[in-house]
């Protein structure tokens, strides 16, 4: 139950909500007892099994003592006006009573309603920030749609399962421990074999919840599962086509879809069988009663009455117990879902700010890799690094795919942390400074131009505030991108579609390429941002590129290694480590692995 506790610490903003809530239920089950109990003394009285009460009894501050004098004003009614008039007051009395009850029901309800929806924003904005927070390396390793799931089906099941269940939890034990204490004073003999009866059936019920929550686990890694094959069949659905692969992909998605359907099939088979069982052994218990009940009666060791009085209070007493126990099904299901996203929460941010972290406003001189190592797990990516890039320099890192010039430039914005060795701006090692001063001073253009279903202006100006219009028109321009926007119909306010899909790959670029000229930053991080582009969006891009570099220092990663001849320092790059460094024509001259790059690619 840890996990549900701590669901429930989520509640703290709403601890008046909860107040308020105990207490309208408090009264709720105050005039639900009345309501029973004061048809009693008049059944007793309309049909013998007790004298009129003919004197008025002396007022005190006891449950007897006002029996007494209720008793005083029926007998009292039915004799000056009749057993009649005495039924239509009872009657009224027990509407006025339902009324009263109904009322603060309803306001235990209105009052908890901001909790529990509040809970679950929260949740979901706690997961959302954390999402953001969680390092590059985690979603390498983590598939998506189980981040997705959590986020979504897993909190939409605990606010279903457990947030739901709030106000049987603030309620019902209310109610039946008012019934309870009730039962008590009446006859004390037939409580106690209750409460001994009760734990025996609460035994069966947690032996079934224990199972409950062990196939709702189950349930919701398939659901993950499912909804990543969905997430990547959408994503790659070009390639799905051209390979001809959607019987494979459906045949796929049906099996894991079949999975989930068996598991759930099971799991609500379980959870349905809750109320019919707690139902038979509620029953038991009655007959019980019943029996024991009656027999005292017959014997004249309880009143007739009395009985029928403690028979409609315990009757009020079984709806309670059995919500309450459905409830606790309801609850095993949800910590299921619970714990997955405690998982998520409590994922290790490994890129952590420093709590004395220095700030850093301006670059002034250089950027220096010394003796930098970096590791997957255990696998060498980077080894023994070293480099400076003094301000204003472009340096260009070229290789075969995998052999580290990505993780190379990763490194520098702490998307990732190295391994060994240190990242050094002015001197300060980039673990030592603010995360966002840091990453305020570069901008990056990468291979994938990422865009957000958001218009273009919107696109350009990301994560900047208070950007004038003339400013986004004025990067578009230095980014090539003007002119095509304004062909479009709706101009900057044309809204892009999903990762940009109404654009061009080399209209998305240039959009890409005008944030980062808005942005402005001192170091630029271009990450094979023309290698996917037609030979004529290349051009437009690679112009604006050479616009953007102007006056900037620059990591630039190319596959096309015509991009960067005019590079001040070229590094070739071959299993992590440095192969080769220089200028483009110290390179050629050397006839070594640059060399036999640049023939390659120009055969």
């Amino acid at each position: 139950m840890k996990s549900y506790y701590r669901i429930l610490r989520y509640l703290r903003p709403f601890s008046l909500n909860l107040v308020s809530s105990v207490f309208f239920n408090i009264l709720a089950a105050l005039f639900s007892l009345f309501s029973f109990l004061m048809v009693v003394p008049f059944l007793e009285i309309l049909f013998g099994t007790t004298d009129l009460v003919m004197e008025r009894p002396e007022v005190s501050v006891s449950v007897n003592s006002l029996v007494k004098l209720f008793n005083y004003q029926i007998s009292q009614l039915i004799v000056n006006e009749g057993p009649t008039a005495a039924l239509i007051l009872i009657c009224l009395l027990v509407l006025g009573t339902s009324l009263f009850k109904n009322l603060f029901r309803y306001l235990s309800l209105y009052v908890m309603s901001p909790a529990r929806h509040g809970v679950t924003r929260n949740i979901r904005n706690e997961l959302f920030r954390k999402v953001l927070a969680l390092p590059l390396s985690y979603f390498s390793e983590e598939r998506k749609g189980n981040t997705i799931t959590r986020a979504s089906s897993d909190v939409q099941e605990v606010e279903i399962s457990m947030l739901n269940t709030l106000e049987v939890i603030f309620k019902e034990p209310i109610t039946i421990l008012f019934y309870l204490i009730t039962l008590f004073i009446i006859n004390p003999f037939l409580t106690l074999l209750i409460l001994i009866l009760l734990p025996v059936t609460g035994l069966v019920i947690g032996r079934i919840g224990r199972k409950l929550k062990m196939a709702a686990a189950k349930g919701q890694a398939w659901l993950s599962s499912l909804l990543s094959t969905l997430e990547e069949s959408l994503g790659g659905l070009r390639i799905v086509k051209a390979f001809g692969a959607e019987d494979k992909m459906a045949h796929r998605f049906e099996r894991e879809n079949e999975a989930y359907f068996k598991i759930n099939v099971g799991l609500y088979r379980r959870r349905d069988l809750s109320s019919p069982l707690t139902e038979f052994l509620s029953t038991i218990v009655i007959v019980t009663v019943l029996y024991l009940g009656s027999t005292s009666v017959l014997d004249g060791e309880i009143e007739p009455g009395v009985f029928i009085g403690y028979l409609v209070v315990f009757s009020q007493l079984i709806n309670p117990s059995k919500t309450f126990s459905k409830a606790y099904y309801q609850i095993q299901k949800g910590i299921a879902s619970s714990k997955r996203i405690e998982e998520l929460l409590d994922a290790d941010i490994a890129i952590r700010e420093k709590p004395n972290a220095k700030p850093l406003k301006d670059f002034n001189q250089e950027i220096v890799y010394d003796d930098v190592s970096f590791a997957y797990d255990k696998e060498p990516v980077l080894q023994d690094i070293k480099l400076t890039i003094p301000k204003g320099r472009m340096v260009a890192l070229v290789g075969p795919s995998g052999s580290g010039k990505s993780t190379f430039a990763d490194l520098l914005p702490r998307f990732y942390d190295v391994t060994s060795g240190s990242i050094r701006i002015d001197g300060h090692d980039v673990r030592d400074l603010k995360i966002a001063d840091l990453r305020n001073l570069l901008g990056i253009v990468s291979q994938e131009a990422i865009l957000f279903n958001d218009t273009i202006y919107n696109n350009i100006a990301f994560g900047k505030r208070n950007v004038g219009r003339n400013e986004v028109i004025e990067a578009a321009k230095i980014a090539n991108a003007h002119d095509f926007i304004m062909r479009m119909e709706k101009g900057y306010d044309t809204m892009v579609g999903e990762r940009g899909n109404r654009l061009s790959g080399g209209e998305r670029q240039r959009i890409t390429i005008a944030r980062a000229v808005l942005k402005n930053p001192s170091i630029l991080i271009l990450d094979e941002a023309t290698s996917s582009l037609d030979s004529h969006a290349e051009k437009l891009v690679q112009e604006a590129l050479f616009k953007l570099m102007q006056n900037r220092t620059s990591i630039v990663i190319a596959h096309r290694l015509s991009t960067i001849q005019f590079a001040d320092e070229i590094l070739v790059m071959r299993d992590g480590k440095i192969l080769e460094r220089g200028n483009h024509i110290g390179l050629m001259s050397k006839n070594g692995f640059y060399k036999e790059l640049v023939s390659m690619q120009a055969f």
